[in-house]
């Protein structure tokens, strides 16, 4: 069974010159595509990152990365909307790159899709009441 998941890797400033994600690939067969990242030598790294294979090939990758030291989130567990601020204004469904928001025609409401989110930051900067927030 093939599984693609998106997920946030957090490193450690003693890991940041590491070829890790070419481990997933050479030692684990893990296709991979960087949707974010954020690393500066003696810093902690932070990268978002899609990834895809076999789901025993995925658990070893996940496994290896952990041992590591690299801690592992959902990506969908980062991005939220705060639903009392949220005004259904609809600024957020033009700038979306990936859709991850769409107008319900019936009820106007805005809904949004946190599994078609890569957290690029975009619906942050546009939201007038500041609803949609990225933690990591």
């Amino acid at each position: 069974m093939v599984v693609s998941k998106r997920i946030v890797l957090h490193f450690p400033k003693r890991m940041v010159d590491r070829p890790i994600v070419y481990r997933l690939i050479k030692d684990y067969n893990l296709e991979f595509n960087i949707l974010k990242a954020s690393v500066t030598p003696q810093e902690e790294g932070l990268m978002v990152i899609a990834l895809k294979g076999k789901q025993e090939d995925y658990d070893k990758g996940i496994s290896y990365l952990t041992t590591a030291g690299v801690r592992i989130q959902s990506l969908s567990q980062d991005v939220t909307r705060n639903e009392e601020r949220c005004t259904h204004c609809g600024a957020c469904i033009t700038i979306c790159p990936t859709g991850a928001f769409e107008l319900d025609l019936p009820t106007r409401r805005v809904n949004f899709d946190n599994e078609k989110c890569l957290a690029c930051g975009l619906c942050i900067l546009t939201c007038p009441p500041r609803a949609m927030e990225v933690h990591f």
